[in-house]
């Protein structure tokens, strides 16, 4: 065991299953693997607690644990109010619903920020946050302001301005969490985050002669949409929020098509499950399939994970099996391979060799915010303590 330093050479095997780990399913024995790694990343919570205050933590430095922050969270800070709610359920101690509950008080600026990413914070950073009052009324108004965001002329709601660029885009990680966060604004909600959703698969789904999702468009002054070279097709962790997206749609139920005709959903899961090798490629992906021997990304694997569990979910989608135990067989990889251990030199419980922007080579071997979120969500729902219909 490597712990987590040195990538794993399993995580080059394709084909792997997992069908061998489903005894670590809610209700069947076997899952100590799961409990001894959601104890590891709840103990880091806590330490990261005491570490950052009262900012929100960003990404880790590998060798010692130690966090870059920020003050106002910025796309990530609804990570890290959920993970804290994940303490709390895992607990239940008054201080840490406190804490979370402070946390989750703090992302309140963004609810009428000009961004799409208000999904990723709004909606990861109340929807954990069963019985309390005030998440809920901040996930209602937050899910008003991303309506009245909802633009009818462009069918979606535009990237925006509060993170830098141009207003008028519509990238992959501009729909997850906004997709449940729209829909818990009523018919009206529902309805607009359907036709978001299915504005950026038109969009991001690659057509014919091409590979991989294009994850980031913008509009051009002819007001036609336009590919933007970065990200580049083969980002496997805005791969990730597409298929997390995607299952996050078909679980609000069914949505036929104006004409009447079959989900396209469902088609669009498949798709996705096909080209971008979540059932049959590396365990944990490289964060750029351009480069294959580059950096690797655990925080696009244990996003997918989450995704893979919600389609298990899912009538009527052909791989749900598929779906399940490839989930199983990454969640244990990341747990095995990729989570600190006691007895090293590093804190316990980090999910190292995460990949911020590989690109630009920032944190891109770190413990991401928003992996140790996905991995915890996943074993937590793993183990049935938390309903991925509802989150």
């Amino acid at each position: 065991m490597d712990d987590g330093w040195e990538r794993s050479r399993a995580d080059e095997e394709p084909g792997r299953s997992g069908a061998h780990l489903d005894r670590g399913l809610p209700g069947v024995p076997g899952g100590g693997w799961a409990v001894e790694a959601l104890d590891l990343l709840l103990r880091r919570v806590g330490e990261t607690a005491e570490q950052v205050g009262a900012r929100f933590p960003l990404y880790a430095d590998p060798a010692d644990g130690r966090w870059t922050s920020t003050g106002r969270g910025s796309w990530t800070g609804g990570f890290w109010a959920g993970l804290l709610w994940l303490r709390a359920r895992h607990t239940g101690g008054d201080g840490h619903r406190s804490a979370a509950a402070v946390a989750t008080a703090g992302l309140a600026p963004w609810t009428d920020a000009d961004t799409a990413t208000r999904g990723l914070i709004l909606w990861y950073g109340t929807a954990l946050a069963t019985g309390d009052e005030a998440a809920a009324v901040l996930r209602e108004r937050a899910a008003r302001a991303a309506l009245a965001a909802w633009e009818p002329t462009l069918g979606l709601v535009p990237w925006g301005a509060a993170l830098g660029g141009p207003r008028l885009r519509a990238r992959a990680d501009g729909v997850p969490g906004l997709v449940p966060l729209l829909a818990s604004a009523g018919p009206e909600g529902r309805a607009a985050a359907i036709a978001h959703l299915r504005r950026h698969l038109e969009l991001c789904l690659p057509g014919e002669g091409s590979r991989r999702p294009r994850p980031s468009w913008r509009r051009n002054e002819e007001n036609d949409w336009e590919p933007e070279p970065e990200p580049a097709p083969g980002w496997t962790r805005g791969e990730a929020w597409l298929l997390l997206a995607v299952a996050d749609g078909l679980l609000l139920g069914e949505t036929p098509t104006p004409s009447g005709g079959a989900e396209p959903l469902t088609d669009a899961a498949e798709l996705l499950l096909a080209r971008c090798g979540f059932l049959t490629g590396p365990l944990v992906p490289p964060a750029e399939t351009r480069h294959p021997d580059g950096p690797r990304d655990t925080s696009a694997a244990a996003i997918a994970a989450v995704a893979l569990l919600k389609l298990a979910r899912v009538a009527g989608v052909p791989s749900a099996s598929a779906c399940a135990a490839r989930a199983v067989a990454v969640l244990h990889r990341l747990t095995d391979a990729h989570l600190t251990r006691p007895g090293g030199p590093r804190p316990v419980g980090m999910l190292v060799d995460g990949c911020y922007d590989a690109a630009g080579g920032t944190a891109v071997r770190h413990e991401l915010v928003w992996g140790d979120f996905f991995l915890a969500l996943g074993l937590s729902a793993l183990l049935g303590r938390v309903d991925l219909g509802y989150v």
